[in-house]
């Protein structure tokens, strides 16, 4: 059937709609509260299909690739934008804006029945009415939350009341103790209402850390003063200065976008009670033609609400009016199990607010203009022939010893660092190298719904490795850059003489041979060399615990030999652990099985 074929049949319906080009790759996801209608309106139909002329050009250039279509039919237009949100993270389409912020925020809360309430941090709505949240933070939540234990006399530890006995905290004096002592709940109260103060207020919690800071530095006691001073710094960061004044205690969650020729930013600010509690922004790669705020919006707002209601839920405000305005509020009003409040205000101090985060939003793009983390990025695409600015990278890394303790390894760079909090580690079924990349990347794949893939892979391989990655991605229909590298080979081996680091660099279309001066391959190196660290600290600690549990088999009789033969067969000690004794006594004797399986009791 074709294209036009399946454009004239498609249902008047609620559904998802995929754009392919002439390769099978995937251009563009999007959603229709009537397929026929929305994917009809991108066509004139005249003797040969083609754009329509009221399209925009970064549009228009996407329909003139577009060699085939497919779609799905949903319930909905709901159901429609959900299902494209989804995709879109999972496949990561050309022509789709793709938001990588897939935290939740955290929140601290109290909950008031207890006798002696204690704070402490969640991400979701708990199960109790008398639980009062404060936030969400986007940094700093922890800090806030140990500031309060370390300047307010309040049960320390969930455990300590259960113990019935003084215990050092209050020695020390950062515990009423009313674990052993009398104390009475309006003594308690005093303390859980200073700290609720020092909560509302980051100014005189952060005077009251200065304060106790001052004191550590006078008796000597710098380590403590030093984790004092680092944790105002953190608790500091996310806050935007505000000179307006909200008399009433209104809550507002603000969304704004901002971009230049080459970055989008988007900022998200939360304000509770009148006041700026937190706020949080994010990049974007963009090409000029091809950059669509409504876009931005939309996946700002679904990737921040996701599918959970918020401890809080307060109206939004955005810069502008946006075209899937009412189908995000109908989406929010089921999450939020109560009707979702969208709003472009045009006045008055909410318009100030509005005005407030597009300033920072500016300042952003000043300031990331300024610095030089993009200029090798920019580089290597030029160099590798990529369609995006490698803003994002993974690399890839696999490590073992003759098939033992055989682990993968995933690093992540973002805007110039290493993103530590994202890296992966997996534990490996896979004996051959070829197989071990396989089951890492798969393992990837399979996690891009809940943490969407970056703009480039990097593998430690060659072009064996790089075709297979090419393979598992094009399975899939994700829209994915990749590029390997790997030890040039003298006389069959890799040479790897210290300083003569001859590496080659693999693209889908040509081999790089760098000089080792190149800052571009010493970028790829650098990556490489990070995940291949990655890799042996995590081999290393998973060999150490196969090598306690190998002890552990020998001390009772079973050799190092059976113990390597019941690791080939079953693959790892966890596996072991949960087979049958007549299962063990297939692969080594009877006796041996019993005395295995009595290991593991």
């Amino acid at each position: 059937m074709t294209l036009k074929e399946t454009i004239e049949q498609l249902p008047s319906t609620a559904g998802v709609y995929q754009y392919f080009d002439k390769n099978g790759h995937l251009l563009y996801i999007g959603k229709a509260k009537n397929l026929s209608n929305r994917v009809k309106s991108y066509w004139q139909f005249t003797h040969k299909l083609a754009p329509n002329a009221k399209l925009s050009q970064r549009i228009t250039k996407m329909i003139e690739q577009t060699y085939s279509l497919n779609y799905i039919v949903v319930n909905s237009e709901h159901d429609a934008l959900i299902l494209e949100n989804s995709l879109i993270k999972q496949l990561n389409p050309k022509y789709n804006i793709l938001l990588r912020d897939d935290k939740t925020y955290p929140y601290i809360y109290i909950d008031t029945a207890e006798k002696y309430p204690r704070f402490d941090i969640t991400r979701k709505i708990l199960k109790s009415k008398s639980i009062t949240y404060y936030g969400p933070y986007s940094v700093g939540a922890r800090d806030i939350l140990d500031s309060l234990y370390e300047l307010c006399k309040l049960v320390q530890k969930k455990s300590c009341l259960k113990s019935h006995k003084l215990c050092l905290y209050y020695q020390i004096d950062k515990c009423l103790g009313p674990c052993e002592l009398l104390v009475t709940q309006e003594q308690y109260k005093k303390e859980v209402d200073f700290a609720t103060s020092l909560i509302k207020n980051k100014k005189h919690l952060l005077k009251e850390l200065e304060s106790k800071m001052l004191f550590y530095a006078q008796e000597m006691r710098f380590e403590e003063a030093a984790e004092l001073r680092d944790r105002c710094e953190r608790i500091g960061r996310s806050e935007i200065k505000s000179e307006i004044d909200f008399a009433t205690n209104e809550n507002y969650d603000i969304f704004v976008v901002k971009n230049s020729a080459t970055r989008a930013v988007i900022v998200r600010i939360f304000m509770r009670n009148g006041k700026i509690i937190s706020s949080s922004h994010d990049y974007i790669n963009i090409k000029e033609e091809e950059f669509f705020e409504d876009e931005l919006y939309l996946r700002a707002l679904l990737d921040y609400y996701k599918e959970d209601k918020p401890p809080i839920v307060a109206p939004i405000l955005i810069a502008k009016s946006i075209e899937a305005q009412k189908s995000i509020e109908a989406h929010l009003c089921k999450v939020f199990e109560k009707k979702a409040n969208i709003s472009t205000p045009q006045r008055g101090k909410r318009k100030d607010l509005i005005d407030l985060a597009l300033l920072n939003a500016e300042e952003l793009l000043k300031k990331d203009k300024k610095t030089d983390h993009r200029v090798i990025p920019l580089q290597i695409q030029e160099l590798c022939r990529l369609e995006k600015v490698p803003s994002r990278v993974e690399c890839f890394d696999n490590s073992h010893i003759s098939g033992v303790a055989t682990v993968g390894a995933m690093i992540v760079y973002e805007d110039g660092k290493f993103d530590k909090k994202s890296y992966r580690t997996y534990k490996l079924e896979a004996k051959d190298e070829y197989g071990q990349m396989r089951e890492t990347l798969t393992r990837r794949i399979n996690s891009f719904e809940k943490n969407p893939p970056p703009d480039l892979w990097i593998l430690d391989g060659g072009a064996t490795l790089l075709k297979l990655a090419r393979e598992i991605l094009d399975s899939n229909a994700i829209n994915l850059e990749v590029i390997a590298i790997s030890k040039e080979k003298v006389d069959a081996k890799a040479h790897r003489a210290k300083g003569k680091a001859n590496d080659i660099i693999y693209t889908k279309e040509v081999q790089f041979h760098l000089k080792n001066s190149d800052k571009r391959l010493q970028w790829i190196q650098n990556l490489r060399d990070e995940a291949h660290r990655s890799a042996i600290t995590f081999h290393k600690k998973t060999k150490l615990k196969l090598d306690q549990e190998s002890k552990l088999l020998s001390l009772k009789g079973i050799s190092p030999a059976k113990i390597q033969k019941l690791l080939q067969h079953f693959g790892t000690f966890n596996e072991l652990k949960n087979v049958s004794l007549e299962e063990i006594a297939t692969i080594l004797n009877k006796k041996d099985a019993k005395i295995i399986k009595s290991s593991y009791k």
